[in-house]
């Protein structure tokens, strides 16, 4: 089976290498845009409505033959699918950021972990009360 993925933005984001990009961009404050292509636009409508948007995206930059993985200040090897590496098979990247604004197709986002040019393949608003499970 095989199936194709198509980019439907493009990030614009100050980290130009993959060692200035934070590990998890939820400890950044660091603002970035995402432009959103205009055979796209419509996808837009009410997305202000969502303070926190998941992003998915394709680390096309990654090494996409790795299946063990150790994760930053562990010293411990696992397999890639029980980290949260870039390093992987199918290199989609997740990640939760703060909606700062929107102008037209143009998203400034705090928080993401995206080096610049990083293609964005979906847009989910993040909802407390169906992607945060409490402890048990």
């Amino acid at each position: 089976m095989s199936f194709e993925i198509t980019p439907i933005g493009i990030v614009h984001s100050p980290y130009k290498t993959r060692t200035e990009a934070p590990h998890q961009g939820r400890f950044s404050d660091t603002v970035s845009e995402i432009e959103i292509f205009d055979a796209y636009a419509g996808g837009l409508k009410d997305v202000e409505k969502h303070p926190h948007l998941i992003i998915l995206s394709w680390f096309d930059c990654s090494n996409r033959n790795v299946l063990l993985a150790m994760p930053p200040h562990t010293g411990v090897e696992h397999g890639v699918f029980a980290t949260r590496s870039p390093e992987r098979p199918n290199p989609v990247g997740l990640c939760v950021v703060d909606l700062v604004g929107r102008t037209g197709t143009r998203l400034t986002v705090k928080g993401l972990d995206s080096i610049d040019g990083t293609p964005v393949v979906d847009i989910k608003p993040y909802s407390p009360g169906i992607d945060c499970i409490e402890p048990s």
